[in-house]
């Protein structure tokens, strides 16, 4: 007969393989088209986008409103 005591899982950590691509470090600063480049511009375009909803959220106004941009009559205004 089976006991219903819960069991503990010990969380799995990463291999050493799984934490490298080529064999480099995934979060190496490698220029061009490679997956460690991807993996940081998938992460900034995150920073950037997040940003964005923030400025909007907290000052009521679009991006290029908050910067100046469509106020300074650089965009003619929509009517």
């Amino acid at each position: 007969m089976q006991t219903d005591t819960p069991t503990t899982s010990t969380p799995q950590t990463m291999t050493p393989q799984a934490d490298r691509v080529n064999g480099m470090s995934r979060n190496a600063w490698v220029p061009g088209f490679t997956p460690q480049a991807e993996i940081w511009n998938g992460r900034l375009a995150m920073i950037g986008f997040v940003s964005a909803l923030a400025i909007e959220l907290f000052t009521h106004k679009g991006v290029l409103e908050f910067w100046g941009i469509l106020s300074s009559g650089v965009v003619p205004p929509v009517s």
